[in-house]
């Protein structure tokens, strides 16, 4: 029989505390009442009780049947006691009390936490955006370029003749690269009423791309530049990666909507969301790659991507000149920067 372990006793019905006295003998716990004490001596079976987690700081509570509980008076004492009784402790006790243990723990918490964050959260919204019905995709579009159709873009001025030839020309290289068919698109020119917006493309959800006046504008006599940046948005468009940024956005929302059916609080804070995201890396790296994929198709050079991003240089160094912030605009699902890394990447493309 082991020693007795003075305790205060709570016996389920009434806040007030008994003295009492644990005593622990084979396979059996008894709760004796301390001198002075009313309560009659019980005893409970050992294997069921689930003790409690030996910590650095804070006290013991020790849950018994039917409502009533013992509490250590002295925490010390407690945890000799319980180690006279043979209870082993898990590994994640033990580590607890190691700050080395504590200090690992965080670090893959945090190593963890940032995988999720990097792989796990895009996978998820790649599952999710398979399961949320394209109609959704044609209600965001309609709402975002409502809403930026109000504050940030004005009707084209371009030539309706040369939109037309823009049309004709990027559905011809859409058909050519995807001869079993594609995603449906519509291609709409605007002018950007904010200097700050400028030589811009924007695919929105739904398969609607907007091409403004100033990004034509830019290269004049080079359709085939235009067409590379169409082919890029186009690549946004087929892979539905503004939708993918929208659930990666407000994921536990858009899992509630796929399962209830219910889209309408998502599509109506849209536009603010989409205002605020930008494309991943590798979301641009795939519509890079279907841009050459549809420039190749219609016998284009990936190279005249290399001129256009070094005319996009030279826009957004005389927006600095002029005192312009080109970056000020949140549309930076739209925004293209002429990064070294994608330069070199239709450099490449361009020869081989």
């Amino acid at each position: 029989m082991s020693s007795a372990l003075e305790v205060r006793f709570f016996d389920g019905r009434s806040s007030r505390p008994q003295a009492a006295r644990l005593h622990a003998q084979g396979d059996v716990l008894t709760i004796a009442p301390a001198p002075g004490e009313a309560f009659a001596a019980f005893s409970v079976p050992l294997a069921p009780l689930r003790w409690p987690e030996r910590t650095r700081h804070g006290g013991r509570l020790l849950q018994l049947p039917q409502g009533a509980s013992v509490q250590a008076l002295d925490v010390a004492a407690w945890d000799a006691w319980v180690a006279q009784l043979g209870r082993g402790e898990s590994w994640v006790v033990r580590a607890q009390q190691n700050w080395r243990g504590v200090a690992l723990a965080l670090v893959l918490l945090l190593a963890a936490t940032a995988a999720l964050y990097q792989w796990g959260l895009p996978w998820v919204a790649r599952g999710v955006t398979a399961a949320v019905p394209t109609s959704v995709d044609a209600m965001i579009g309609a709402e975002v370029l409502e809403s930026i159709d109000q504050s940030l873009l004005a009707p084209s001025t371009l030539a309706p003749e040369e939109q037309e030839r823009l049309r004709r020309a990027f559905a011809r290289m859409v058909h050519a690269a995807h001869p079993e068919g594609a995603p449906a698109w519509k291609l709409e020119f605007r002018r950007a009423r904010d200097k700050r917006l400028g030589p811009n493309a924007l695919a929105l959800p739904g398969g609607t791309i907007i091409l403004t006046d100033e990004l034509v504008e830019l290269l004049p006599g080079d359709p085939d530049a235009v067409l590379g940046v169409l082919g890029h948005e186009f690549g946004h468009v087929r892979l539905r990666h503004a939708m993918r940024q929208l659930v990666q956005a407000s994921a536990i929302g858009f899992a509630v909507s796929v399962a209830f059916g219910d889209y309408g609080t998502l599509i109506g804070s849209a536009p603010v969301l989409l205002a605020s995201l930008g494309y991943s890396r590798d979301a641009e790296r795939e519509a890079d790659a279907e841009s050459v994929r549809l420039m190749r198709a219609a016998g284009i050079s990936p190279r005249v991507m290399v001129a256009f991003f070094e005319a996009i240089e030279r826009w957004r160094a005389g927006q600095k000149r002029a005192g312009v912030d080109d970056d000020a605009i949140g549309l930076a699902f739209s925004s293209h920067p002429a990064t070294a890394e994608r330069i070199a990447f239709f450099r490449e493309a361009a020869a081989n």
